[in-house]
């Protein structure tokens, strides 16, 4: 059997008979991707610790006929800080479950997983705040798999914003002329924050005040999401921070 070597973020984990684990994994080069560790449960495991949900581990694996095999694992960010808080714990597990959702197993999209890289990378530098980098997540996750939301111009007609209407059925701001009748309008502190939240940048995350207009873009953030992935996240509920009517 194929023997193979790739990065992988652990996703989240099984137990399997009475040593072993099931994970699941995000990797670079395979996309997602199910494996089983042997032994390691066992007292003394020569690995275990390294695959604990979160970590960013360097992986030996050989390819099974249902699931790959762990043979070798190296710590390459442990990210326990997201562990040992609850906060950051249970904004990790929403970055993760979005993953799972939209990531197909052994398809590769390493836009995925530099996100998810980028992402708890940001979580295990505790940030004050974790719940704007759950918005972020959703909306440049969202994006990569093809529903990037429009904040510049109008999604419906592609001119030039700022516009005044959002839509989160037709992909983000709307014109006067586009927007159907009842179309919500925000304020423009609203679309400025989307626009924040979906860039490429994490680092003007941080500090971003929990003011109405991040808690408006936060519900359009997570509504926008589950709309266009046509799935329910069961673990934004967890989060600190609830999605607002």
């Amino acid at each position: 059997m194929a023997t193979y070597r790739d990065q992988g973020i652990v996703l989240r984990t099984h137990k399997l008979g009475e040593t072993d684990r099931i994970l699941t994994l995000m990797t670079q080069g395979r996309g997602k991707v199910r494996a089983v560790a042997k032994g390691v449960r066992r007292p003394g495991s020569r690995f275990g610790g390294r695959l604990e949900p979160y970590s960013h581990v360097d992986l030996l694996l050989y390819e099974g006929r249902s699931l790959d095999v762990v043979t070798q694992a190296d710590l390459l960010a442990p990210h326990a800080n997201i562990r040992a808080d609850w906060h950051t714990s249970t904004a990790a597990a929403v970055l993760v479950e979005l993953i799972d959702t939209v990531s197909v197993e052994g398809d590769r999209d390493n836009r995925l997983f530099l996100q998810l890289r980028a992402g708890l990378q940001a979580l295990d530098a505790q940030p004050p705040d974790t719940r704007v980098f759950i918005d972020a997540f959703l909306l440049r996750v969202t994006g990569v798999v093809g529903f990037a939301v429009d904040t510049q111009r109008c999604a419906t007609c592609g001119a030039a914003g700022p516009h005044p209407f959002l839509s989160i059925v037709l992909g983000g701001t709307l014109c006067a002329d586009c927007a159907p009748g009842g179309t919500r309008a925000v304020a423009p502190d609203v679309v400025a924050r989307l626009d924040v939240l979906s860039s490429d940048s994490w680092a003007p995350l941080v500090g971003l005040p929990d003011d109405d207009a991040g808690r408006v873009a936060a519900s359009f953030a997570h509504a926008y999401a589950e709309h266009h992935l046509d799935r329910r996240l069961k673990s934004y509920p967890l989060s600190p921070r609830q999605a607002i009517a």
